[in-house]
């Protein structure tokens, strides 16, 4: 089951896209004519990989708030405990090897390159490297499934500054695949690991579990705008939505809709007097005991793989919340470079070439499957309003 589509009032009339295929430029909602992509681009969000680069790296990703160095400081020694290194990049090359070698088994003679938002290699160097070897027909996969502004706007945003950066903005296309919060191939992981992490609490004699499902919080602010607003999703938009659906398909996959579990957020960093998505998972885990809890089984919902924020918040933070409060624990697996994964994100490159019907699209929730083209007013950020971006209608 498909989005239901926007009114006619709620397109901008006679929008284009910026930087798009011709088949993806008057923003229909599903791109159902084949585009021959020469080349896909992975999208990564990029992290520090020495002691040294890791204040630079935070100023990159907090450019424009007038954060000072000495509270950057505060959230590197993060980073600092790992050495400096983020296992960001290192997940994101293994990620491009897999995606090359599945594109390669399946007959699809297509390279993969792989630029960064905000540590090298960056988008502009990617582009460019695309641009040098010939290619001028992008397909873009961005490291996250979800909707909102820093999970999707916020790269399709620096896709078109990187095009724009690097005068190349009349020389490549560049479209994006859809959402994949709910595509089989994100979703199977994460069943098999809900499923071994409650096996595992059962084998250390937990006998009343809670499921956390656990994403990074966003502001309240643009949580409400995540998504397109015509869907009426509510106060955390579509963000929110997106989570809650897949957590009840992975709930009912396992056979464990009798277990209790609840979407918690993790890894704030506004102002206290910013409302952010709650509720926090150490509160969470805080309060389980009292509702009879001996075990909790935390599931990195919002993460494909064992980003900083998995490594510090959950597998450090929770879990010493977890024991503080005598609770047998497991922080489960990542979908990394799953074979269904891996699979999976093949298969949405495979929509695009073929122009694949909507109703040919696999999606495991009523949500899904998610647009091709992201409609006009997503995911705004309130302080900065709306930016150029590919992949997308005009506000």
């Amino acid at each position: 089951m498909k989005p239901p589509p926007a009114t006619d009032a709620y397109l901008a009339p006679g929008a284009l896209v910026p930087a798009a295929t011709p088949a993806a430029a008057q923003g229909p909602e599903y791109v159902s004519e084949p585009v021959g992509y020469d080349a896909i681009l992975l999208a990564g969000f990029g992290g520090p990989e020495g002691q040294d680069d890791v204040i630079p790296f935070l100023r990159n990703v907090t450019a424009g708030r007038g954060i000072p160095d000495e509270r950057l400081e505060e959230v590197a020694h993060h980073y600092r405990h790992f050495g400096g290194v983020s296992p960001i990049n290192d997940h994101n090359r293994q990620l491009k090897a897999a995606l090359a070698a599945e594109l390669t088994a399946r007959g699809i003679e297509v390279p993969v390159y792989w630029g960064n938002r905000n540590w090298d290699p960056y988008l502009p160097d990617a582009l460019r490297e695309a641009h040098a070897a010939g290619h001028r027909r992008l397909l873009a996969i961005a490291t996250s499934a979800y909707s909102s502004y820093s999970s999707c706007r916020q790269y399709r945003e620096d896709i078109a500054d990187a095009l724009e950066a690097t005068g190349l903005g009349g020389e490549l296309e560049v479209d994006k695949v859809r959402q994949f919060f709910d595509h089989p191939g994100f979703v199977t992981p994460f069943c098999d690991a809900v499923a071994s992490g409650l096996a595992q609490l059962r084998e250390q004699g937990a006998g009343n579990v809670e499921v956390l499902f656990a994403t990074h919080s966003i502001p309240t602010a643009d949580a409400q705008r995540s998504g397109p607003a015509h869907l009426g999703l509510g106060e955390g938009g579509a963000y929110a939505a997106q989570h809650q659906a897949v957590a009840e398909v992975i709930m009912e996959a396992v056979g464990a809709q009798d277990v209790p579990w609840q979407l918690v957020y993790q890894s704030r960093s506004g102002p206290p007097s910013q409302p952010w998505l709650e509720p926090d998972v150490n509160d969470a885990i805080a309060a389980l005991p009292g509702n009879g809890r001996d075990g909790v089984v935390i599931v990195p919902l919002g993460f494909l793989s064992d980003h900083m924020e998995v490594l510090w918040d959950l597998d450090n933070e929770a879990m010493e919340t977890a024991g503080e409060h005598g609770l047998a624990a497991v922080r489960v697996a990542t979908p990394g470079v799953h074979p269904a994964f891996v699979a999976g994100l093949v298969d949405l490159v495979v929509e695009r070439l073929q122009g694949s019907p909507v109703e040919q699209r696999p999606a495991k929730t009523a949500l899904g499957p998610w647009y091709d083209v992201c409609r006009p007013g997503c995911c705004e950020n309130v302080r900065r309003g709306f930016r150029p971006a590919v992949a997308g209608l005009a506000p």
